[in-house]
């Protein structure tokens, strides 16, 4: 199954089981690249949120216009930083950024649980690596790549290029089938 992309100067397609890797600055204006991924020919999405709360994912989805009845979200933060917790069908909560295999087993059952075209963001790997460490959230990647190929779904995965060592962005950009660059003024380049 092919899942349009709406990435500029990206393809205009790209088929079930693929996954990007969405390389920006700190500062980075990632939200329009990753909502516009989100809301184009989906029937539900995942936002797994290592950087804002649940509350903070809603807001972005409102302001860009995502239809929010088609998301899930997973917020690693709240728990860990003592946040009240909003009791919700759509949103799921871990104990913290490092807790891998539980973002890892709520995208397995995100996937299992949604029939039609799925789309998983993961919002950031640097902020995992954080918690945790590059080499464990590498592997995490890994599981949801081969989780996305099984269930014919497609993937977005934010990674900050000025806190990683060159060496480690390299490795992670050879994991995933295709690399969006992000610069500083906004502009875009794909590599699929």
């Amino acid at each position: 199954m092919d899942y349009s992309l709406a990435v500029e100067n990206g393809p205009e397609t790209i088929p079930g089981g693929t996954g990007l890797l969405l390389v920006h600055p700190s500062i980075g204006e990632t939200d329009r690249i990753d909502t516009d991924f989100l809301k184009t020919d989906t029937d539900a999405f995942l936002v797994v949120s290592t950087r804002t709360t649940a509350r903070e994912v809603e807001q972005k989805l409102e302001y860009y216009d995502v239809d929010e009845t088609k998301a899930t979200i997973l917020d690693t933060l709240s728990v860990e930083r003592g946040y009240s917790r909003r009791t919700a069908d759509d949103v799921y909560y871990v104990s913290a950024p490092d807790d891998l295999d539980g973002v890892v087993d709520r995208v397995e059952r995100f996937l299992t649980e949604n029939e039609g075209k799925r789309r998983v963001s993961v919002d950031s790997l640097t902020e995992m690596a954080y918690y945790a460490d590059d080499d464990a959230v590498y592997e995490a990647a890994a599981e949801i790549l081969d989780l996305l190929d099984t269930h014919d779904a497609v993937g977005i995965f934010h990674l900050s290029e000025e806190v990683h060592e060159v060496a480690t962005l390299d490795r992670f950009r050879e994991l995933f089938d295709g690399v969006i660059d992000l610069d500083g003024e906004g502009n875009v380049t794909v590599d699929i």
